[in-house]
């Protein structure tokens, strides 16, 4: 649900959304709705803040966030009613939301302890969906989802280990980000396996999504699993981008409705430009069962179990046989899993190599509320087919709407990428969405390119493989002049001469990770280098020049304004 700019004041929008939960009247989205007054009171806090001058990037923008995750003076129950505790600070990762301006609603209802992909596991009542009140909402992450999905929140905080954040994106159509493990950090979540554990984020629109994630993600000193982005960092996707989807019979889980859908989302992505081929994925989807039939289980157990052994009166059966069943692995089983583990992602990094992404659909099929209740256990496995091996072998995945189905219901897809290639998956699903992709990694080094390193030039794939992402067009100061040299293949030289001796040429910025640059800068070929310079508006920056000896007799072209315009004389 887009939100109308001339309502969007900090105030404004919490009136419109606690209307909006009058009219959907959706009790079970949440455990503890916060008081109307109270969150107005914050609203205007956030409108005292913009008027002290201060830059809020989201400001006003409301916040549903799951109910294992801490926000100071709101209890966490993990939806167990039991289990509450009333925490004395917000987790970390929230904490930097509404420092940039967000406002947090409530907390959200979700399966219990977040054990399951169908949102019908709780005290406080089944999720439903927003859009069909007899089909599941998704889980574990039910209510932060339904909450973004009826235009109640602007962004909902889930957590994901085995598909939790992903799934009820996919029967939303909404974008759910699931981005590398321990780059947002999980200070203040309650685990449910501790070393695959992810907090997602939830959104209408892409450019939403990656904003909220971008200013959650930083380390964290009080989570050790925290992580920042390496050195070698890629900042985007390829211009004509290889992607990996699976043969027939790897989909043979999906619905005849959801293999329809994605057979036209593949076609969809090739008209877009970029190019497929079928990958044999039977290894990953292998890897995935070790999440609840390997020993790996025993992390829930370790999460929950000996509060569940206590056998309190709000669990959930479903979930206290899960986590009490995952007691009994023993140690050398959980060593083989692990090996079995390291093994998988070791095939996973080759499968994938020279591939921007795996395009999966999210899940298997959108089933009944009563289905559910029928077999509990059944589709639930099943609905994870395609999402659990993801956090076990280390990959991030963006969940983003694909071709709705026959009956024009919301059919979704996962982009699939090895660890910290987070900003090539949400390249590729603005790609899908034929909307400009927003930036999430912004770490790097700009470079200014002059010459064979532009776009629709020949060197520009050495920037391309290395992960760089275009930036802008710019132009420097008057104080270079250009020149053609005799190099293959031709290229030109931007020489300094000082101001007011040359005129502005038109150059491009890329933005590249500094291991990139480095890479970069050590195949340079003479009389090539980079140095410093000066823009026409003020600012420096790194980029090409050449020796001064290397355009002796070289024809200037500086009053061309630019390599291109030289080219297309």
């Amino acid at each position: 649900m887009t939100i109308a700019a001339e309502v969007f004041t900090p105030t404004a929008r919490v009136e419109q959304a606690f209307q909006r939960i009058e009219e959907v009247d959706r009790p079970e989205v949440w455990i503890t709705l916060r008081r109307k007054e109270d969150v107005l009171a914050d609203a205007a806090s956030v409108e005292a803040r913009i008027a002290a001058g201060e830059h809020l990037p989201l400001a006003g923008r409301l916040v549903a966030v799951k109910d294992n995750v801490d926000v100071a003076g709101l209890p966490t129950t993990a939806a167990c009613p039991e289990f509450a505790y009333s925490p004395d600070e917000t987790a970390s990762a929230v904490a930097r939301l509404i420092e940039h301006g967000a406002v947090v609603l409530g907390k959200t209802n979700l399966d219990q302890f977040a054990t399951g992909l169908v949102g019908t596991r709780s005290p406080y009542g089944a999720v439903r969906c927003a859009w069909d009140e007899e089909l599941i909402s998704g889980g574990s992450s039910s209510g932060s989802a339904v909450a973004v999905a009826l235009g109640i929140a602007d962004i909902g905080i889930g957590t994901d280990t085995a598909g939790s954040g992903r799934v009820p994106a996919a029967f939303h159509g909404i974008y759910g980000l699931k981005l590398s493990l321990g780059v947002i950090p999980a200070h203040g979540v309650v685990p449910a396996c501790v070393d695959y554990d992810a907090l997602t984020v939830f959104a209408d629109d892409l450019e939403s999504a990656t904003a909220a994630a971008a200013i959650m993600i930083g380390h964290e000193p009080r989570d050790p699993r925290s992580r920042v982005w390496p050195s070698d960092v890629r900042l985007a996707a390829a211009p004509n981008p290889r992607v990996g989807v699976p043969r027939i019979e790897d989909l043979a889980q999906l619905s005849p409705s959801y293999t329809a859908a994605f057979q036209d989302t593949v076609t969809a992505l090739v008209a877009g430009g970029a190019e497929t081929e079928t990958v044999d994925i039977s290894g990953l989807l292998g890897a995935a069962r070790l999440l609840y039939d390997g020993a790996v289980v025993a992390q829930r157990y370790a999460a929950a179990g000996e509060f569940l052994e206590t056998r309190p009166a709000g669990a959930d059966p479903a979930v206290s046989d899960i986590v009490l069943g995952a007691k009994h692995p023993t140690g050398y089983q959980l060593v083989d899993d692990l090996d079995a583990l390291t093994r998988a992602k070791a095939a996973a990094r080759e499968l994938l190599a020279g591939f921007d992404a795996l395009l999966l659909p999210t899940t298997t099929e959108h089933p009944t509320i009563a289905a559910v209740t029928e077999d509990p256990f059944g589709i639930n496995r099943r609905m994870g087919t395609f999402t659990n091996f993801c956090n076990l072998l280390d990959m991030a995945a963006v969940a983003a709407p694909g071709h709705r189905t026959a009956e024009d219901h919301p059919f979704g897809v996962m982009f699939v990428v090895p660890a910290f290639d987070d900003q090539i998956a949400i390249d590729l699903a603005a790609r899908l969405g034929g909307a400009p992709s927003p930036t999430l990694v912004d770490t790097g080094i700009d470079l200014a390119v002059f010459g064979a390193h532009l776009r629709g030039q020949p060197l520009n794939t050495q920037l391309v493989d290395l992960g760089a992402r275009y930036v802008e067009t710019v132009t420097t100061s008057d104080a270079y002049r250009l020149f053609a040299l005799d190099t293959t293949p031709p290229k030109p030289g931007l020489v300094r001469r000082g101001p007011g001796l040359g005129a502005p040429v038109v150059g491009e910025i890329f933005r590249i990770s500094p291991a990139g640059l480095g890479t970069f800068l050590a195949a340079l070929p003479a009389p090539m280098a980079l140095t410093s310079v000066e823009l026409s508006d003020g600012r420096t920056t790194v980029g090409f020049s050449c020796t001064h000896d290397a355009v002796n007799g070289a024809a200037d072209i500086t009053d061309y304004g630019g390599w291109a315009a030289y080219l297309s004389r």
